[in-house]
């Protein structure tokens, strides 16, 4: 028994390594490259809108249809779409034609998965642990997760590479890389055919099948979510990319360069939040390390030059991502076994709802009010939902904390 959680929890490990390098590369890339076709920052922000409902879309469908299908079957469906979609984009230069290869590809524009996927992970992984080493499992699975994102995000600056190196130009190295995205894609729908049909003893509740217990929880937690989601659609990866190359007229290779330094710090964070978590508990570590985080960014928006931003930007990321194996961990945890897809599903939806309504506004404000209003915005937003949290839930405790 231990053997087959051990080669599930392998399986998992390694198709999700996968997705995030093809994550971090279009997380990059497509914001510039749309940009490179001509795209303004309003049509940029449609494209990138339009990607987030898609996911959105991708994950109320797979949380109705995770009832009947087995987790193998919606697994590998799911990453065939962005196959499809990437070899779309790579068809058009036309606007609508590309935002609709976003919507039907779901590009996780924010430089980390937000998608479908996820709920169906994080609803099979505690199946693979003990209670007490399921925030560790947790935080292993998103080290894996960014550190694909890093290595991803310097894939997006092959185009520059093979510019200088090879004489190709820019926009037909962005679609090299853009090829790449596919083959990725398709490397861990491979791997996802190799999981048992269903994980799990039992058939996955359905909402209206919560505990009485289970329901205002899952009720209020993804209120807040939505609020958390929707502050930081306004300062996803692809906003900041474009942030910095305005701003500062940072390059692809440099900007590449610098999320990638960002993504193995918030990697080892996940460790540290893990083991911060077992000392003072999952929710005083997701609340007590976001909030500087956010207070960041009105640090960001007020300095001058390229290096002081780029500084506070790597230290953003080193406290910003430690609420997220808690996050899982903690909803995993205070619901029935057979509702963690269920409660998965629905805290993951109300955040893909709330990133897809961000980035139309955050382009919309950065072309009218100033490039930097979005990032203010979504820190006092963020510190709001913060303080929101503690105060509802720090009395609801997770088992190993009972």
């Amino acid at each position: 028994m231990t053997d087959d959680r051990s080669r599930l929890r392998r399986l998992l490990y390694a198709a999700a390594l996968l997705r995030a390098l093809a994550i971090g590369l279009m997380a990059v890339l497509v914001g510039l490259y749309c940009a490179r076709l001509g795209l303004s920052a309003a049509q940029i922000g449609v494209v990138l809108s339009a990607a987030l409902w898609g996911a959105a879309l991708a994950t109320l469908l797979t949380m109705l249809a995770g009832r009947r299908f087995g987790e193998r079957a919606l697994l590998v469906a799911l990453t065939a779409l962005p196959v499809a979609g990437g070899a779309a984009l790579l068809a058009t230069d036309h606007v609508a034609a590309i935002a609709l290869a976003a919507f039907v590809g779901m590009f996780n524009v924010n430089g980390r998965d937000r998608g479908a996927i996820p709920i169906l992970e994080q609803a099979m992984f505690p199946a693979t642990t003990t209670d007490a080493d399921r925030t560790r499992v947790f935080a292993w699975y998103n080290v894996l997760m960014d550190a694909g994102y890093a290595a991803g995000g310097l894939l997006a600056g092959l185009p520059t590479l093979l510019e200088r190196a090879a004489g190709l130009d820019t926009l037909s190295g962005m679609r090299l890389c853009l090829a790449l995205f596919c083959a990725l894609y398709a490397a861990s729908a491979a791997l996802y055919a190799r999981l048992p049909v269903r994980v799990g003893q039992t058939a996955p509740a359905g909402l209206r099948e919560l505990s009485a217990g289970s329901r205002p929880i899952v009720r209020k937690i993804s209120a807040l979510f939505f609020v958390d989601a929707f502050a930081g659609g306004f300062i996803g990866s692809a906003i900041f990319a474009y942030w910095f190359s305005e701003r500062f007229g940072a390059s692809a290779a440099t900007v590449a360069l610098l999320f990638s330094a960002g993504r193995v710090l918030s990697a080892a964070s996940h460790l540290a939040a893990a083991w911060l978590a077992s000392r003072i508990g999952l929710i005083n570590t997701m609340v007590y390390t976001h909030i500087p985080s956010s207070l960041l960014l009105f640090t960001i928006v007020g300095v001058d030059g390229f290096g002081w931003a780029a500084f506070l930007f790597l230290l953003r990321e080193s406290l910003n991502e430690m609420d997220v194996p808690t996050r899982q961990s903690y909803v995993m945890a205070v619901v029935r076994p057979e509702e963690r897809l269920a409660a998965a599903g629905v805290t993951n939806l109300v955040r893909s709802g709330g990133w897809a309504l961000a980035p139309v506004f955050a382009g919309a404000l950065m072309q009218t009010a100033g490039l930097g209003v979005p990032l203010l915005l979504a820190g006092a937003a963020k510190i709001a939902y913060d303080l929101a949290l503690w105060r509802e839930f720090r009395k609801v405790k997770p088992p190993e904390e009972r």
